[in-house]
């Protein structure tokens, strides 16, 4: 009997949420939510829980999409290098997975409809960008991850507007450390698609899938990992140093060794199912630096 036929439905879906990506959902708010505490705000709890449950099932309902586009589309086969993709494994139809689709955007929007009426129209266009990004970014008609413009999209959604958009919900203003933190946080972010991409460069070449990694090659991806890690460092060290009020920012930091190992084994040349290891550790790191940065910056804001 194969793997896939000794997964359990509840696990199938669990395996088509793909929980190793969902720091990229939960950190960018955490994050914001810690900016706008740290300047001084009466933070909203529910505004927050809400914020939160939004953007897990933003992120679920596009991790379906990409689970149902990618084998229609042909990306996703018995070749692949990832882990089990359910629609072309078969664990669940794709039907099902469709329906899934439409059930995580719908909660989504019916929460977005509660933010919007706290944060008003620009947290109407950031819910739409998001959820038509989200079914846009490997379906329709210019799919976003098969043109190379995928890297682009998470940096901007995951951290620039995710971060932002969570800080302005609590704050009703555009915060520039919001900004600026933001920059870290979708640089890590950014690094799990670097990973996911390299991992599968010979499948989606041969499926014409053209992201950013077919477009620039094996090397320049394991290089392009390797320098958003550097930079993702450098901003609170940045902010630490240029801002004496600042210095708990250096938090982050006690990070550094395994982003460093990280960085090493990418561009030391890890290659294959060896890289699904790294992209659940790079999810990791993003975990730990997004809390230690969250931390930093509350406490750096209560001094």
């Amino acid at each position: 009997m194969s793997a896939a036929a000794e997964i359990t439905p509840a696990r199938a879906w669990i395996l088509a949420a793909r929980p190793a990506t969902l720091p990229a959902a939960i950190v960018p708010v955490l994050v914001g939510a810690a900016a706008a505490l740290s300047e001084g705000v009466s933070f909203r709890s529910l505004v927050f829980a809400m914020t939160l449950l939004c953007s897990v099932l933003i992120q679920i309902g596009t991790n379906f999409a990409n689970d149902y586009s990618d084998f229609l589309k042909g990306a996703d086969h018995e070749g692949r290098l990832g882990p089990v993709r359910v629609t072309q494994s078969g664990l669940i139809s794709q039907s099902d997975v469709k329906r899934g689709i439409f059930i995580a955007f719908g909660l989504a929007v019916l929460i977005g409809v509660y933010l919007a009426w706290i944060g008003g129209w620009p947290i109407v266009a950031i819910g739409v960008f998001a959820v038509l990004s989200g079914l846009a970014y490997t379906g329709g008609p210019y799919p976003l991850g098969y043109h190379g413009l995928g890297d682009l999209f998470v940096f901007l959604f995951f951290g620039v507007i995710a971060v932002t958009g969570t800080a302005y919900l609590q704050t009703g203003y555009w915060s520039n450390l919001a900004l600026l933190l933001s920059i870290p946080i979708g640089l890590l972010v950014t690094n799990i698609l670097v990973v996911n991409n390299l991992r599968d460069l010979p499948t989606d070449i041969a499926a014409g899938k053209r992201t950013l990694a077919t477009r620039i090659g094996d090397r320049a991806t394991r290089l392009q990992y390797a320098l958003f890690m550097a930079v993702a460092y450098l901003v609170p060290l940045g902010l630490s140093l240029s801002q004496p009020g600042r210095r708990p920012l250096l938090l982050p930091l006690l990070t550094l060794p395994s982003g460093i190992k990280l960085a090493r084994r990418v561009v030391g040349g890890t290659s294959g199912r060896d890289l699904n290891l790294i992209l659940k550790r790079s999810g990791l790191l993003l975990l730990a630096f997004g809390f230690l940065l969250s931390l930093a910056t509350v406490l750096s804001g209560s001094r």
